[in-house]
């Protein structure tokens, strides 16, 4: 198999500037998608801090064994621990950074991540930014949100149709840079040609709902016209926040090609 994969970023209509923040590593098969918080306490540094710890940690472990120094949850593949201990370190940088500049006290990001070892793919997360895949025309929210209004959901005391509007959908509860420690939620799913999974931040799905989301993934478009159909939709939507997507295509290894091949990377 080989992957394809884009990511565009957006500032929206509303927002002054972009704390959103991406990566596409296709050497280490890891995708990232940061939604920093903030504001004036440097919502940007957060998400750009968090990615770029997670990418160096993770390019950091390629060529070591197995045997990784921190300790391996054994319910666990290899690779999703080394996502999930990636999001931990980088966690713990966002807090190193605040408390050696008081400025940014206050800041913090949500994360998305995912990471390609073989035919299985581990996602990581923390906070609302959310993975989806695309499988057979039917989209699957991989990723819970780790908000306020979320858990009244699951507890049953909100409708997701009430908790679309709710005036605390965006309270979230967990983030990187907000405790001391944090809690990271990893699932590991197998791949399948023909698989597309979206990594986005809420900027996208507090404008479209699942169903529009799933219906712009299925139109056989290229990924950089998906994906700059999902940004200028959410604009043409509002565009409140910053909109940030990154799409994977899981592709069928054919003779013209043996790599992953990555689409375009627009911040």
């Amino acid at each position: 198999m080989r992957v394809k994969a884009c990511g565009l970023s957006d500032v929206g209509l509303t927002r002054a500037h972009n704390e959103d923040y991406f990566e596409i590593d296709p050497l280490h098969k890891l995708y990232v998608v940061a939604d920093g918080m903030g504001g004036h306490s440097h919502g940007e540094v957060a998400s750009q801090l968090a990615v770029t710890s997670i990418r160096e940690f993770i390019a950091k472990s390629a060529d070591r064994d197995t045997t990784w120094p921190f300790g391996m949850e054994p319910d666990l593949a290899h690779h999703a621990n080394l996502l999930k201990m990636a999001v931990r370190t980088a966690h713990d940088h966002v807090l190193r950074a605040i408390s050696k500049d008081g400025s940014l006290y206050g800041m913090g990001t949500t994360v998305v991540g995912l990471l390609l070892s073989g035919t299985s793919a581990a996602i990581a997360h923390v906070g609302d930014s959310r993975a989806y895949r695309l499988r057979g025309g039917r989209l699957e929210q991989i990723t819970q949100d780790h908000t306020w209004v979320n858990e009244q959901v699951v507890a049953g005391f909100l409708s997701r149709e009430q908790a679309r509007t709710h005036p605390l959908k965006n309270v979230v509860t967990r983030a990187l840079g907000g405790e001391s420690d944090v809690l990271v939620d990893v699932r590991e799913l197998e791949v399948e040609p023909g698989d597309l999974f979206l990594l986005c931040s809420d900027g996208l799905t507090g404008m479209l709902s699942d169903a529009d989301i799933r219906d712009r993934l299925a139109s056989g478009r290229s990924l950089h016209e998906i994906c700059r159909t999902l940004i200028n939709d959410s604009n043409a939507r509002g565009g409140i926040d910053n909109i940030t997507v990154v799409l994977l295509a899981i592709e069928e290894n054919g003779s013209n090609g043996n790599g992953e091949e990555e689409g375009e990377a627009t911040r």
